[in-house]
């Protein structure tokens, strides 16, 4: 029977025992856990039931929900025989990144030798009205997962992950629209923060906090954005 109150939004199927469902991540993470993003599981979330899997919908790309799924078998299982959430993801990812390897397209993609056509393939779209001084980027996340680093989600920039160009920032092309702004706030106040000489948990969770501020009050949103660019514009 389907469920209608939030956060589910549509069944995907049953797997392995599993009842899997695409949720709303733009309402859990404003109401339950800012920490959800691509997918989760009991073991990881307690607001999730023992025998569900959970996946973002998002903006309803769907190309990665096979690897998400296989992915949550796992750390599952192993988080059930008392492995830690740290552990068992690591398992869990390899897994998941020997099975995208598979893919033809990623193996035509790996055997492209300079790293600049990467990024170019990479690069969705530039946010031309966020960009002072770096360059915002929508980029294709299933990509970067694939190619640089599985646990890409939402956002992340050059001080952090050196397979980012220098001075810019992404932005997941699978991210809800409304989030967008949330996340460029979080990542740009994170990177000057970090430019400061933060180091990355600290900077990590003041930008969260930040973040969910902004969540709850969306009116401080906009200012809080001319903020951050300025920030930003000479690092």
């Amino acid at each position: 029977m389907a469920r209608k109150k939030k956060p589910y939004i549509k069944k995907i199927g049953d797997f392995s025992g599993f009842h899997v469902w695409f949720v709303n991540g733009f309402w859990i993470r404003k109401h339950l856990d800012k920490e959800f993003t691509n997918f989760g599981q009991h073991y990881r979330f307690k607001f999730i039931p023992e025998n569900e899997f959970w996946i973002d919908y998002k903006s309803g790309n769907l190309k990665e929900t096979k690897y998400f799924i296989q992915n949550l078998l796992i750390q599952n299982r192993l988080m059930a025989r008392g492995k830690s959430y740290d552990e068992a993801s690591e398992i869990a990812n390899r897994a998941e990144r020997a099975e995208r390897n598979k893919s033809r397209k990623l193996k035509k993609l790996k055997r492209i030798r300079k790293r600049e056509i990467l990024i170019k393939k990479v690069h969705k779209k530039l946010l031309k009205k966020f960009s002072n001084g770096i360059k915002i980027w929508i980029v294709k996340g299933d990509l970067v997962r694939s190619l640089f680093f599985i646990d890409f989600t939402e956002g992340g920039h050059d001080k952090v992950y050196k397979f980012i160009p220098e001075k810019e920032i992404w932005i997941d092309d699978d991210l809800y629209y409304k989030e967008i702004p949330l996340v460029i706030i979080h990542e740009l106040h994170e990177r000057w923060l970090m430019a400061k000489g933060k180091i990355y948990d600290e900077a990590h969770k003041k930008s969260n906090e930040i973040e969910y501020y902004c969540r709850v009050h969306p009116k401080s949103i906009k200012k809080r954005l001319l903020l951050e660019i300025r920030r930003n514009k000479k690092i």
